[in-house]
C-alpha cells in the first residue's frame, strides 16, 4: 500500500505543482509526519523533489521532471465509470481507487488537456441525491456490490411492506436513482428490483452463478421504470384549478402535471381551468389533491370528490374543536 501512496504523492506533485505537507496529507488521508517520511523515500529513490521554505513554500518536482508510471489497476479502471458520482464510488468502497485513477489519467494527459480537465471539474458538478432528504442508510451496500461483481449468490433478509422475507438472489446489477440504491437480481426465474436500504442482512454463498449473456442492465431498468410508472397511475381525476394551482401542477406532479397543464381547457370568468391529471390509488390521490389546497376542486370521479370532501370536513372539525 505504501508504494501506491508514494505514486499518488508523486502524481499529485506532477499534476498540481507546488503543494504543502498539510495539503498532501489531506489528499492522501494520512498524517503530515507520514508525508515527510514519504517525501524522504521519494528523494532516496531518485525522484527530484524540491522543498521551498517560507510562508509560500511547499514541495514541488524539479522543472521538467515527469513520470510515466501511470498504469491503472483493475479496481482503478473499474472505478472510472463512477467518476461523475464520487459519493456513490465512496459508498461502494471505491473512493480511493477512483482518486488514484483520476490522478493517473491527469498525469497521462498532455499538459493542455490536463488543464482543461481540471477546469471542467472546477465548473461542473453532479449531485445525484434528491433535495431535502437525508441519504438512506445502506449498511449492506458493499456486500451487495461485491456479490454483483463476483457473481455470488446472495442470501438476504429483506423488509417489505407486507412483511419480511428471506430470499436467495442472483445479483445482476446496481442502480442509483434519485440518491437511492436499487439491486436488480434474479429470484427464481423472475428478474426483480430490490431497494438496498431495505436489506436487513446479506450473506454471499459459496460458488458462483452463471450471469445471463443477454442481460442488459440499462434496458432492464428502463423497462422496470416504465412498468412502475404505469402501475403508479391507476386512474384520472378531473380538476378545476386556479391560475396559481395550474402553476403548482408541474412542481408537485412532475411530467404528469406538465402534461395536465398542456391539456388545460379555456379559462372561465374567474380564470380557472379544467385539467385531467393521472392519479394513484384513492388514498394517495386524496393526499395529493389536498396538497393543492383551495387552488383545486375535484370534479370527477365522484368517489375522489367525496373522499376529498370528507377529509377536508374532518380537518375542519379537528381544528375547530381546538
Amino acid at each position: 500500500m505504501r508504494a501506491d501512496r508514494l505514486l499518488s504523492l508523486l502524481l499529485l506533485l506532477q499534476n498540481r505543482g507546488r503543494m504543502t505537507a498539510p495539503e498532501l496529507a489531506a489528499e492522501l488521508e494520512v498524517s503530515v509526519r507520514t508525508v515527510y517520511r514519504d517525501i524522504e523515500a521519494l528523494g532516496a529513490a531518485g525522484v527530484p523533489v524540491h522543498a521551498d521554505r517560507g510562508p509560500a513554500g511547499g514541495y514541488r518536482l524539479v522543472d521538467g521532471y515527469r513520470t510515466r508510471l501511470t498504469g491503472l489497476t483493475e479496481d482503478e479502471a473499474g472505478s472510472l465509470f463512477l467518476a461523475a458520482v464520487p459519493g456513490a464510488a465512496a459508498e461502494l468502497g471505491l473512493g480511493a481507487d477512483l482518486a488514484a485513477a483520476r490522478l493517473k489519467l491527469e498525469a497521462a494527459l498532455p499538459a493542455g488537456l490536463g488543464e482543461r480537465s481540471r477546469r471542467v471539474q472546477e465548473r461542473f458538478h453532479l449531485d445525484a441525491p434528491a433535495w431535502f432528504r437525508d441519504a438512506e442508510p445502506v449498511p449492506h451496500l458493499a456486500a451487495v456490490a461485491d456479490a454483483v461483481w463476483q457473481q455470488r449468490v446472495l442470501r438476504v433478509h429483506y423488509r417489505r411492506w407486507k412483511g419480511d422475507v428471506h430470499r436467495e438472489l442472483h445479483p445482476l446489477g446496481l442502480v442509483l436513482k434519485g440518491g437511492i440504491w436499487y439491486l436488480v437480481a434474479r429470484a427464481g426465474t423472475d428478474t426483480r428490483t430490490y431497494r438496498v436500504g431495505r436489506i436487513l442482512a446479506a450473506e454471499a454463498l459459496p460458488g458462483r452463478f452463471e450471469r445471463p449473456r443477454d442481460f442488459d442492465l440499462a434496458a432492464t431498468w428502463a423497462e422496470t421504470s416504465r412498468r412502475l410508472e404505469a402501475m403508479r397511475h391507476q386512474g384520472e381525476a378531473r380538476l378545476r384549478v386556479t391560475p396559481s394551482g395550474l402553476r403548482l401542477l408541474p412542481a408537485k406532479f412532475g411530467t404528469a402535471g406538465a402534461r395536465a397543464v398542456d391539456g388545460a381547457g379555456a379559462p372561465d370568468a374567474e380564470g380557472r381551468v379544467e385539467v385531467t391529471l393521472p392519479v394513484e390509488a384513492l388514498p394517495v390521490a386524496v393526499h395529493d389533491v389536498l396538497g393543492l389546497g383551495e387552488e383545486a376542486e375535484v370534479l370527477a370521479p365522484p368517489e375522489l370528490r367525496a373522499a376529498v370532501a370528507a377529509a377536508a370536513a374532518g380537518l375542519a372539525a379537528r381544528y375547530a374543536a381546538r
